[in-house]
């Protein structure tokens, strides 16, 4: 703890400052709106913008105090750890480019970091980060929000109690339509930094195929062993990829695919997850995140749902309301931030959190990265398989 700093006592709610995330910024409110909502953080100071009168506008309608509204993050790690009531976190929500740099201020000022994915834009940059946050004892948090809902936990534990047998295929696909034009040309704030390499590294393999791979890594808790990618670009004058073909070979030799794509007509956020084993199957869609499909290999498929029968433990404590209110979204991305909660406050008295607390960690942001290099370095060579 940095000498000064007054934390609060246990069980009370977790100052945290935010960089980026100002007037206009999607996931900014998304972060602000998880925080909220189970009732485990105040936001007290932010960086909300690299433009200081529109950082002080969007402090304004957040109700900061104007004296905690940054003009850099620089400025805002250096001040509020020097508080006796400064941040215990911050939420980094730029664009990825800004990632690293942010994170790697706020560490050394001995706050801890939650981050938006990916986690940088380079495996060297992540890999230093992995180091610096080993060296400075804190928390790194990456929002792989999928990871908290309910019936994504429900499969991770059913594949690890063997309901499926042995692991043979790993399916996970990611298909969005929103690039399908060149908005980016129009001037459309989120395709123009999300389509800009120099901003955002790799596009749609950054952007929502790294969603997709950490599930397929979060349910089955297999690694990685080889891929052999094509990575492309359909829309004409675009900087990064916008679809993305990936094939797989996990160690312990299951095989799969991984498809991300950004131009797929009739596709909104189609993020799917499917498992095959010697024994059975299990099916997950997020536009569809209540219900888990569960096949038994010469059964009839069986729907399992948040809350109702075959749902367990795991789901159950990632979950508010009874069965049939739907929940989506925002609650996952909520589930996370109070799985977060839990270890930060935990840390608050120098202990791991209790059994069965997870949020994805530095570590996964850095095995997030070298997939988008292995897929980008094998699809460049022409397609070949490349160890990751």
């Amino acid at each position: 703890m940095v000498q000064g700093r007054s934390d609060a006592k246990v069980g009370g709610k977790i100052r945290y400052g935010m960089v980026g995330g100002g007037q206009g910024a999607f996931i900014g409110a998304v972060h602000r709106l998880a925080a909220r909502m189970d009732d485990n953080y105040e936001l007290v100071a932010g960086a909300l913008s690299s433009d200081r009168k529109r950082a002080l506008a969007s402090a304004k309608e957040l109700n900061l105090d104007p004296d905690r509204s940054y003009a850099s993050y620089e400025e805002m790690a250096k001040a509020e750890a020097k508080r006796p009531d400064g941040i215990e976190a911050v939420a980094i929500v730029t664009p990825n480019f800004m990632h690293a740099p942010v994170a790697a201020a706020f560490l050394k000022a001995g706050i801890h970091v939650i981050c938006d994915k990916p986690l940088s834009l380079t495996v060297a940059e992540a890999r230093d980060l992995v180091k610096l946050t080993r060296k400075s004892g804190k928390i790194f948090a990456l929002t792989h929000n999928y990871t908290g809902y309910p019936m994504i936990r429900q499969m991770r534990a059913m594949i690890a109690a063997g309901d499926l047998g042995d692991i043979r295929i790993v399916q996970a696909e990611y298909a969005q339509d929103w690039l399908t034009n060149p908005i980016e040309q129009e001037g459309q704030k989120q395709a123009s930094w999300r389509t800009d390499p120099k901003r955002s590294g790799a596009g749609a393999l950054g952007d929502i195929g790294t969603h997709a791979y950490n599930l397929a890594c979060f349910t089955t808790g297999l690694k990685l062993d080889s891929l052999l990618a094509d990575v492309t670009t359909f829309v004409k004058g675009r900087g990064n990829d916008d679809n993305d073909a990936v094939l797989l070979r996990w160690k312990g030799g299951a095989k799969g695919m991984l498809w991300a794509s950004q131009v797929a007509p009739g596709n909104e956020n189609n993020l799917t997850l499917r498992i095959y084993g010697s024994k059975g199957g299990l099916e997950w869609s997020q536009e569809h995140p209540n219900h888990l499909r569960f096949s038994i290999l010469g059964e009839p498929p069986r729907i399992i749902t948040r809350g109702g029968a075959g749902s367990g433990p795991e789901a159950a404590r990632m979950t508010r309301v009874p069965s049939g209110h739907p929940e989506g979204y925002l609650e996952g991305f909520a589930n996370t931030y109070s799985e977060i909660a839990k270890a930060l406050r935990a840390a608050r008295d120098g202990k791991a959190p209790e059994a069965g607390v997870y949020y994805p960690t530095v570590e996964d942001g850095l095995v997030g990265m070298q997939f988008i290099e292995a897929a980008i370095t094998s699809s460049k060579k022409g397609g070949v398989w490349v160890k990751v």
